[in-house]
């Protein structure tokens, strides 16, 4: 699978996970917060921020009853309509370069999803390095041929899609000049059950479009994300807050500070203890063979004494005879005096 740059980064199965750490809503349409969550992201050592880019009108209709209002009691938003959800969660456009400017200066991309063409339009203004698709618009094939349109790299999210309408997007997204992408298995609940996760999709992914494969995690903790990297995930794109108890629209299945920190170091040791395939010492491992077992004389033995399982044992340090030899060796005869502690050797028979 080849590596794909992202702006002045390159991402793919030989690099480390790339790490997106998702804002959202969890500004809390405060800026100052959102800049507090950039200095929190590039603290917690993230590769990327990433923004959502609409306006309640590009999303939505202004309707607040029927279908467009939440009323699933199971739902983190229950009580809201879908415009003034929206309404709440929006970053202001203004907002954006701001944003972009500062997480860049503190050694982070940054990015955004757009949710309608204006958005495209308006982040092409700001030179952004890549684009996200999110799993509610990983169907709209407008916005698909748009973000393609663009030669720049697509990281689409899968969350909902059956494998026909992936086919689909996908073959849209190529017909359109889409040459990078990459695919993020996604479960759109909020927040999502590990067992949900399905994470043995990932490689399914990855054969089945002949492109890089990551997650884009709404489940509590850094458990799944780990675990993906171990099926070859190479980005992992997870929400952050400054406080799950704040009260912001994402807040409760968002990481704290903390447990993005978490993210980006266990990922990346994850990655790390892939590895190859191998069999036999590591170079670290030369030295700890000292201390396998090995046959050593157990007691004080004389010349013409017959070994026995009471004066020749199976032992730690490995200085003797390997244990497999045990058998042959019970019932011969030592040729010489041999103190208890001696490792065994051919000459001493």
């Amino acid at each position: 699978m080849s590596e794909i740059k992202i702006g002045n980064r390159l991402v793919g199965p030989t690099q480390q996970p790339f790490i997106i750490a998702e804002m959202s809503g969890n500004h809390g349409q405060s800026l100052e917060k959102a800049m507090a969550l950039v200095d929190a992201a590039a603290a917690a050592g993230a590769h990327a921020l990433k923004l959502q880019t609409y306006t309640p009108d590009t999303i939505t209709l202004d309707v607040h009853e029927r279908e467009f209002f939440i009323a699933d009691k199971n739902s983190l938003w229950q009580g809201n309509s879908l415009y003034d959800l929206y309404k709440k969660a929006m970053t202001p456009w203004q907002w954006h370069k701001p944003i972009f400017d500062y997480a860049n200066s503190k050694g982070m991309l940054a990015f955004s999803s757009p949710f309608d063409l204006t958005a495209v339009d308006f982040l092409e203004s700001l030179n952004v390095p890549c684009y996200k698709i999110a799993s509610f618009e990983n169907i709209d094939h407008g916005l698909l041929a748009a973000v393609a349109k663009t030669g720049k790299p697509v990281i689409m999210s899968t969350g909902m899609a059956t494998q026909a309408e992936l086919a689909e997007s996908v073959e849209v997204l190529r017909d359109n000049g889409c040459k990078d992408l990459i695919l993020l298995k996604c479960t759109s609940n909020y927040p999502a059950r590990p067992v949900d996760a399905n994470l043995r999709t990932i490689p399914h992914l990855a054969q089945l479009f002949n492109c890089q494969v990551g997650l884009s995690d709404h489940t509590p903790g850094v458990g799944v994300s780990v675990a993906a990297v171990a099926l070859g995930a190479t980005v992992i794109e997870k929400h952050f807050v400054l406080d799950r108890n704040g009260g912001e629209v994402d807040a409760e299945f968002s990481l704290e500070p903390a447990e993005l920190k978490m993210l980006v170091e266990e990922s990346a040791r994850a990655h790390d203890a892939l590895g190859t395939v191998h069999y036999g010492c590591t170079e670290k491992e030369i030295a700890s063979r000292v201390h396998r077992r090995s046959l050593y004389i157990a007691k004080d033995m004389k010349a013409g004494d017959i070994f026995t399982p009471e004066n020749l044992r199976s032992v730690r340090p490995g200085l003797g005879l390997a244990p497999k030899y045990m058998s042959q060796l019970l019932g011969r005869i030592v040729k010489q005096d041999v103190k208890m502690g001696t490792p065994l050797s051919w000459d001493l028979l």
